[in-house]
């Protein structure tokens, strides 16, 4: 009787144990796959900018939204934070990145990207203002 108790317990761990690991690696391949980084759009301010000026001449785009193609057609969006940064999982992939609306003269994007499984690529793009 004890026996088949022990036998039963070291089956239910090991079930419970696949179960886990199976998870964890399902979890690693979708949690780790995209690209994460920062917007920021240039310049901010009309006329040249002089050499050694403590001004800055970018900023980050804040609260853009962006369409994240592929070969096969739109894929998801996504919205910058405040600070321009965002964060998008995807696929191991080669993608096309653009403002989904028109806030400049020259379009911003399309950005090219290929995503690797199992790693966030980190990126800054910038935006053209069209100021000069």
């Amino acid at each position: 009787m004890q026996q088949k108790m022990w036998r039963c317990v070291v089956a239910v761990t090991l079930l419970f144990l696949i179960v886990c690991a199976t998870v964890a690696r399902s979890e690693s391949k979708t949690g780790n796959t995209g690209i994460t980084g920062v917007i920021m759009v240039t310049p901010i301010r009309p006329g040249p900018v002089r050499a050694g000026s403590e001004s800055q001449s970018a900023a980050p785009l804040a609260n853009a939204t962006f369409t994240v193609t592929s070969d096969g057609g739109a894929v998801t969006r996504f919205t910058t934070d405040s600070m321009g940064r965002f964060k998008v999982l995807l696929e191991p992939g080669h993608y096309f990145v653009l403002l989904g609306e028109n806030r400049f003269p020259k379009p911003c994007g399309p950005f090219e990207i290929s995503v690797e499984a199992g790693k966030m690529t980190d990126m800054e793009w910038r935006c053209d203002s069209g100021m000069r």
